[in-house]
């Protein structure tokens, strides 16, 4: 099996690999049509091997596209597991937005940048002033219900099954957390419901690759955002090699292994 990699950090390691930087991709676009798998390529890549040259990309165009913002995600969430999301508007910024955000949602509320990660992005707005500061900075509003929680839940999915899943504890009085905003880890405790949740969503949703963030509130599970470049830390205190996921599961996938039908046969002694 070819295997082509855009992103070396994240496939160290692997077997029969080739090593190419995004901005050579046209540079070596025939070593690209011969390869089995492409792996990590960036958004910008993403159309033209998927749907010019027909190439195996990992993670997959359903994870690509889905995870590309805040706003694909949410919505595909509130198409298929509404009760599993917290309350969220999605709009245009206008003269009526602070009072319609007002009016149902109240202070504090919080509001996010539709494409960032590891917390940045990520507001907790308890006035009308703050309100107007992230409307002047944002065309597209993503406004969500406040939760009383002090952590969330990391849940990793590679390719069909989760593979790890841990707490990530805000600082105290803390808003954010993530562990670059100073939160801590705890391997502790992890309640399956939230594991099963983010298997049938990544089932549903076609998604092969994400570190999907998880909530409890009041023995109910919510689902904030997946990232499809996650962040890898918490994997390595558990001795978790993602590396070693991806490989078996495109080894599992690859186009040149031979199938076999599953015909039974009569065995005559």
């Amino acid at each position: 099996m070819k295997i082509i990699s855009f992103n070396p950090f994240r496939t160290i390691g692997m077997k029969n690999i080739t090593y190419i930087k995004p901005e050579n991709m046209f540079r070596e676009i025939d070593k690209i049509k011969d390869a089995d798998f492409i792996l990590f390529p960036e958004y910008w890549q993403v159309n033209s091997l998927v749907y010019g040259l027909k190439k195996n990309i990992f993670p997959n165009i359903d994870t690509f596209h889905l995870g590309h913002n805040k706003v694909e995600m949410t919505r595909a969430f509130m198409a298929t597991f509404p009760k599993n999301i917290p309350y969220t508007r999605i709009m245009g910024s206008s003269n009526s937005t602070i009072d319609i955000i007002e009016e149902e949602f109240g202070y504090p509320v919080v509001a996010k940048e539709i494409k960032n990660s590891m917390g940045n992005g990520v507001f907790l707005l308890e006035n009308r002033n703050q309100l107007k500061n992230y409307i002047n900075k944002n065309e597209i509003l993503y406004i969500q219900e406040y939760l009383p929680i002090d952590r969330d839940l990391r849940v990793v999915y590679i390719g069909n099954k989760v593979i790890s899943a841990y707490w990530r504890i805000a600082e105290e009085g803390k808003f954010h957390n993530n562990i670059a905003k100073g939160a801590s880890y705890s391997f502790e405790d992890i309640p399956l419901q939230a594991v099963d949740l983010v298997d049938r969503v990544a089932k549903k949703l076609g998604i092969n690759h994400a570190g999907f963030d998880v909530v409890e509130v009041e023995g109910k599970f919510y689902i904030l955002e997946f990232n499809v470049l996650f962040g890898n830390e918490g994997l390595k205190h558990q001795g978790i090699r993602a590396e070693d996921y991806i490989y078996k599961y495109i080894s599992n996938n690859d186009p040149n292994k031979p199938t076999f039908p599953g015909i039974k046969r009569k065995v005559i002694s």
